[in-house]
């Protein structure tokens, strides 16, 4: 289950659709306790039968973060994203979480565990969605 604070719109979430198979779809909508998609049987769905999808580094890799080179001496745990010409997002793969780096590769913030704080996170921070 998702809370309704966590989630908003353009983030990735799932539901187990008629077939008891996980589904994922992007929140177009939310109010009164439901998620609204166009996708969606009937449109929506109660916020209880939406949950987090976890967050893995194929997730980072298809929006656009980069895994750090060990040929160029970079940490093969670490994703970069660039989205200035100057600037750039870090983020460790810890096994179980992914956590927040500043430039210079010091731990800030709480980790990530779901797809959908990562994509919060980097609106926050950057202004852009993640597609």
């Amino acid at each position: 289950m998702i809370e309704e604070a966590d989630v908003r719109i353009g983030n990735l979430v799932w539901y187990y659709n008629l077939y008891l198979i996980e589904t994922s779809f992007r929140v177009e909508g939310i109010m009164d306790g439901f998620i609204y998609c166009t996708s969606l049987p009937k449109n929506k769905l109660p916020l209880d039968k939406v949950n987090p999808i976890a967050l893995d580094a194929d997730h980072l890799i298809g929006f656009g973060y980069v895994r750090g080179d060990k040929d160029y001496g970079e940490d093969e745990n670490v994703f970069s994203y660039k989205y200035t010409h100057k600037d750039s997002l870090y983020l460790r793969d810890d096994g179980y979480s992914f956590q927040l780096l500043t430039a210079e590769l010091i731990p800030y913030g709480r980790p990530l565990v779901h797809v959908h704080q990562l994509q919060n996170i980097h609106y926050y921070l950057t202004r852009e969605e993640l597609l």
